[in-house]
């Protein structure tokens, strides 16, 4: 089985005592590929230096949109940068949260929109964090779509059908982390349910958003193939049928030439 977790934070301080070994666990659990989001500047410029150092890791680099706020003079010409190396494969994460009171909302929209520009002039596909605020996302990528198609995911889906069923004709894969796991989340996997095989991603968002069984615990890439056994569930195929569409989906997105078992 071949599994491509395409979310997770292996530069967070909650691996900091044990890094290597989390990467080998992964490893020994089928996942062939990592993808490391940048959050600020410098967690970009750690996930770039854990990418060149481990075959099977490559990076995103971006400011999430709650620390849009704490930027600093220089921090997005840095990005933009990093966005040009060769282990970058994505733009991100970007987007909006409405949960958090941490960034100014229009500061927020404002820097959603120089990661779509950066996605667009550096040919690297982009991921949208969204948090309570679906109807304000599906708005700016209709507007961004009309310079041009899209490529991107929503990272760790939460939303409705409706939602899913926009993004999905604007051309975006959805990327389904632990919550679909989750024992009273029956909501979130009818959602999983009518994405396309050929549009849908598997992540873990780790050190977050542990799967069952580990709800509450540390998560790590290795229980990505606890969300994706669900998954395949969820679509009435084996578990490593589901895992390699989906890791082919992950190669294809992020342009990645080939990956080794």
């Amino acid at each position: 089985m071949r599994l491509f977790d395409t979310h997770c934070h292996l530069d967070e301080p909650a691996f900091d005592g044990d890094r290597d070994a989390v990467i080998e666990r992964a490893r020994a659990a089928g996942v062939v590929a990592m993808l490391t989001i940048g959050t600020t500047a410098a967690s970009s410029e750690k996930s770039v230096e854990l990418a060149k150092r481990h075959r099977d890791v490559f990076a995103a680099v971006g400011v999430q949109p709650n620390y849009v706020a704490e930027e600093k003079l220089g921090e997005w010409e840095r990005i933009v940068a990093l966005a040009g190396d060769e282990r970058v494969v994505a733009i991100g994460e970007t987007g909006l949260d409405r949960y958090w009171d941490y960034t100014p909302f229009e500061a927020q929209i404002e820097a959603f929109d120089r990661h779509l520009d950066l996605s667009r002039t550096s040919g690297k596909p982009f991921i949208v964090h969204c948090r309570d605020a679906e109807a304000d996302i599906v708005a700016q990528l209709r507007n961004a779509a009309a310079a041009g198609p899209l490529r991107g995911v929503m990272h760790s889906f939460a939303g409705d059908p409706a939602t899913a069923e926009a993004c999905l004709e604007l051309g975006l894969y959805i990327s389904f982390a632990g919550m679909v796991t989750f024992k009273r989340n029956d909501a979130l996997r009818a959602v999983a349910k009518a994405v396309p095989l050929d549009r849908l991603l598997i992540e873990t968002d780790a050190p977050y958003l542990a799967p069952m069984p580990h709800r509450g615990k540390r998560n790590e890439p290795a229980f990505v193939a606890h969300t994706a056994t669900v998954l395949a569930n969820v679509h009435g195929l084996p578990t490593d049928e589901l895992a390699e569409r989906a890791t082919i989906n992950a190669r294809t997105l992020f342009a990645i030439d080939s990956l080794s078992r």
